[in-house]
């Protein structure tokens, strides 16, 4: 088992400590093989997250926070997810010149694993930011930020080999175009899958020609209320179906429902109901959702299984405030596990529902190292250590 340096943020300081990588592909891989699993490319931010806030400030008013945290933001948040499980994971974003992109840069590369080989710093252009506060279950966000100096396929060049590109669908950057070829469509050249994922459509024209770049992907994991506005469908299953006569893997999240997805390779159809968790920040839950998915995927697992981890990997994150530092890693998993496995047969019917359905990691977490990565504090000051009462909920990525 390979042992690496990791570095944990602890009260504005960066202090290294011994930790053990577990590498759930590892019986997998060859010499031959390509030099990531996953890579991908968008906009990083730095999040500020204020807690424990009893109400928003009215006009004029000033409130103070129970707790704050400060981490990398954006597309960090799938990057963080994806080495968090291990995954060999590369990023590529705009980081200015400021002290918020050194910061994001250190945490990423430093601290997360995170290559950073086909990131570029741009002299005179600041860091986007975003300051969001949570109040009980509900957040509010500002932002502030400028386009990049560089379109991302042009920044990339030609993207180092990966298993697996995540890219997100957009008529700026189209994939599968005759006219140009982006960064993904290079990647899939060179033989990644690709994964694909929607944002929100300000809009709310919700065209449905985005979709004709599914032809060219390998998943499609958008949110129900995305899926059924870009099928003009009325129910999450409907826009399933839909998008499954398009992509080889359809996966549609539905928050507290839980997931659905269709393999068209293997044949199978899955459902797997959200954990009962208490949802303190849902901050980056998707992007979780979806670096389980693609674990899953390149290790062969079985589609139930797949959705399963996914959400468990999900659940996990939002019980904690901070978004891309609140991805869990194996050792938060392993935990989880032995919990459950512990309470089977005394807890009740849920209790062992969760035991039947996650069974599967019986195989995985006896070879997970006793020192295996954890999620870290998201802070650059103090701990986002406030204890929220929110009533529990169920929550799945999405």
């Amino acid at each position: 088992m390979q042992e690496c340096a990791h570095s944990s943020r602890r009260r504005g300081g960066l202090t290294s400590v011994s930790v053990q990588a577990y590498d759930p592909l590892a019986a997998l891989r060859s010499p031959e093989g390509p030099e990531f699993d996953v890579f991908t490319a968008g906009t990083v931010f730095l999040d500020i997250v204020f807690t424990g806030l009893q109400a928003m400030p009215a006009a004029g008013t000033e409130v103070w926070a129970e707790g704050m945290g400060s981490c990398p933001g954006g597309i960090a948040n799938l990057a963080i997810a994806a080495s968090r499980l291990g995954l060999r994971t590369s990023m590529a974003a705009a980081f200015g010149d400021d002290d918020y992109a050194d910061f994001n840069w250190r945490i990423l590369s430093e601290q997360e694993s995170v290559d950073l080989s086909r990131s570029r710093r741009f002299k005179q252009w600041h860091s986007p930011v975003t300051v969001s506060m949570a109040v009980n279950r509900d957040r509010s966000m500002v932002t502030h930020g400028h386009p990049s100096p560089m379109a991302a396929t042009e920044m990339i060049g030609r993207p180092p080999r990966s298993s697996a590109v995540i890219a997100p669908l957009s008529f700026e950057e189209p994939l599968g175009s005759s006219d140009s070829c982006t960064w993904a469509d290079q990647a899939r050249k060179d033989g990644a899958l690709i994964f694909a994922d929607v944002g929100w459509d300000p809009s709310e024209t919700w065209a449905p020609s985005l979709l004709d770049q599914l032809e060219v992907c390998h998943a499609f994991m958008p949110n129900a209320v995305e899926a059924m506005a870009y099928t003009n469908t009325e129910t999450p299953r409907e826009a399933l179906y839909a998008i499954a006569d398009r992509v080889p893997l359809a996966v549609v999240t539905d928050g507290a429902n839980g997931a659905m997805a269709i393999d068209s390779i293997t044949g199978e159809e899955a459902y797997v109901p959200a954990l009962r968790v208490t949802a303190l920040d849902p901050t980056g839950a998707g992007d979780v959702f979806g670096a389980g998915l693609v674990l899953g995927t390149l290790a062969h697992w079985p589609l139930a299984d797949r959705l399963a981890f996914a959400g468990v990997c999900s659940a996990l994150a939002v019980q904690q405030f901070g978004g891309s530092l609140a991805a869990p890693g194996w050792g938060d998993i392993a935990d989880w596990w032995h919990d459950v496995r512990e309470a089977s047969g005394r807890s009740g019917a849920y209790i062992e529902s969760l035991a039947r359905r996650y069974a599967f990691l019986d195989k995985l977490v006896p070879t997970v190292p006793v020192g295996a990565v954890r999620r870290a504090a998201a802070t650059m000051s103090l701990h986002a250590d406030v204890s929220a009462g929110a009533e529990p909920v169920d929550r799945q990525g999405g």
